[in-house]
């Protein structure tokens, strides 16, 4: 995988989803982890993304993900689920989504790397979730890698949720 070919997917991406946000009148938001703010960011390099994008949460650390998303203590605390989760990865969206009064919210969890792998969870392990208004949605993806090429994968398939959100809420 090259990361210069992943980075002008996400660059086509991000201007592709702030044109269908606008025209359908919908607002989106991120909750962030292994990604610090790269979704947030790939949105806002694009102009007129202000209509589009209301804010983000990047909660790398664990008590913000709790004290700011809303994400159960007892997910974070069990060793089987944790922040690098199916549960996790749903509660930060539906939490960013409530925090930012956005129609669409995504969210990113995950192990980018090089170290940090856990016992069923290598490095390049990644969930993500999106949030509206009929429902939420998790997925798992193992990405390969470095920790940037990691992180732009993860970059790449939480544009490609919200995207598939507009294109759903505008049928619905």
């Amino acid at each position: 995988m090259d990361l210069s070919e992943v980075r002008r997917r996400v660059e086509c991406s991000a201007k592709e989803l702030v044109a269908e946000a606008t025209e359908a009148g919908l607002t989106c938001g991120c909750a962030e982890s292994c990604t610090g703010g790269l979704v947030s960011g790939a949105i806002t390099a694009v102009p007129g993304s202000s209509a589009v994008l209301r804010g983000g949460v990047v909660s790398y650390a664990i008590p913000i993900k709790h004290e700011v998303l809303g994400v159960d203590n007892a997910i974070l605390d069990d060793p089987a689920l944790g922040a690098v989760s199916r549960e996790c990865a749903r509660q930060m969206c539906e939490g960013a989504r409530r925090l930012l009064g956005c129609d669409i919210a995504v969210s990113v969890t995950g192990i980018a790397g090089p170290g940090g792998e856990e016992p069923q969870k290598p490095v390049g392990t990644v969930w993500l979730g999106c949030a509206t208004r009929t429902g939420t949605i998790e997925t798992l993806r193992h990405f390969d890698g470095d920790r940037e090429l990691v992180r732009m994968q993860a970059v790449e398939v939480a544009l490609s949720l919200i995207r598939e959100a507009i294109v759903k809420l505008t049928r619905a």
